[in-house]
C-alpha cells in the first residue's frame, strides 16, 4: 500500500530547493521550531533525559534483563 502521508517532490526539484536554501537564493519555507512552545520543548527534553534512568532504577534485575532482551530482539528484527 502506498504511503500517502504527504506530497512527494521529484528528486531533481528537491535537490534544487536544497541548494537554493543553502545558498540563500530563497528562504526556508518552514522555520525549524515553528509553532512549538520553547518551555514545553525544554520540559519534554528534561523528562526524556531522566526517564530511562529512573525507570531502570525501579526495575528488578530480571525485569531489566527481560527489557534488554526484548529491545535487542526488536533491533535485530528491524534490520532484516
Amino acid at each position: 500500500m502506498p504511503n500517502r502521508s504527504g506530497k512527494r517532490l521529484d528528486l531533481s526539484q528537491l535537490a534544487k530547493r536544497i541548494v537554493d536554501e543553502a545558498t540563500g537564493q530563497i528562504e526556508r519555507t518552514t522555520p525549524p521550531n515553528e509553532g512549538k512552545d520553547p518551555a514545553a520543548v525544554a520540559l519534554g527534553r528534561k523528562g526524556g533525559l531522566k526517564g530511562g534512568k529512573a525507570r531502570a532504577a525501579r526495575m528488578t534485575k530480571e525485569q531489566r534483563s527481560r527489557s534488554a532482551r526484548k529491545a535487542a530482539k526488536a533491533r535485530w528484527h528491524k534490520s532484516k
